[in-house]
């Protein structure tokens, strides 16, 4: 994306998380933390489990090298404000999403570049040191999440009337804004997405094959 579209994602994204600041108090993170078997769940599903099952499917399923880091990556990656807006839409625990989403972007700082050089070294042959920039990734995190979060917060806390007659907007200007993203992006890599389809279409036939292979030789071993 370019410099004008980023801008409009963070904005978005501040204004989402605004959004959900005047929907939560204090505490729904104190419930949060006193009951962490949530959190840790979360972070083994999202830190351990979902880099495994990357692998294994890689492994199971040959794909290009260019396939392989894009699934590594994406494996490793947290959930950010996107996942936030989806549990305030689904009126899940918002509170615990981003709490989770506050811990994997810290602790995904030294996640990523471990598990994205383990797949560069298993898929592509070829080791290469990948860092993450820290303070850049913690500022943004602080920009994006959690300041807008606290302001909406303390809206809520003293002015509640106001943020109870926003909740049903900045529900709908929210979706609204993450469907003109989704357009916007669409419409800005269009070339590119024939390209990726392409892609995608020779993985799932590599994958087919794989898979009708692998019964096969189930069936003859029986």
């Amino acid at each position: 994306m370019n410099n004008t579209a980023t801008l409009v994602l963070a904005l978005a994204l501040i204004f989402t998380m605004w959004g959900m600041g005047l929907a939560l108090v204090i505490d729904d993170f104190k419930r949060v933390i006193k009951f962490p078997k949530a959190i840790l769940i979360g972070l083994l599903n999202q830190l351990v489990l979902l880099p495994l099952m990357a692998f294994s499917l890689l492994y199971l399923i040959p794909a290009s090298p260019e396939i392989a880091i894009g699934i590594v990556i994406l494996s490793a990656c947290p959930g950010g404000p996107t996942s936030n807006l989806m549990s305030m839409l689904a009126k899940a625990d918002v509170a615990l999403s981003v709490t989770l989403t506050a811990i994997t972007s810290v602790v995904t700082i030294f996640t990523i570049p471990f598990i994205v050089n383990i797949g560069l070294e298993q898929f592509t042959g070829a080791g290469s040191v990948v860092q993450l920039n820290v303070p850049k990734t913690i500022g943004t995190m602080l920009i994006i999440v959690i300041i807008p979060m606290i302001v909406g917060m303390v809206i809520r806390r003293y002015s509640s009337d106001f943020a109870k007659k926003m909740d049903r907007p900045v529900r709908i200007c929210s979706v609204a804004l993450l469907v003109l993203i989704i357009v916007g992006i669409i419409i800005q890599e269009r070339t590119n997405i024939i390209n990726y389809f392409t892609s995608i279409r020779k993985f799932s036939n590599q994958s087919y094959k794989a898979s009708t292979s692998h019964y096969t030789r189930s069936l003859g071993s029986i």
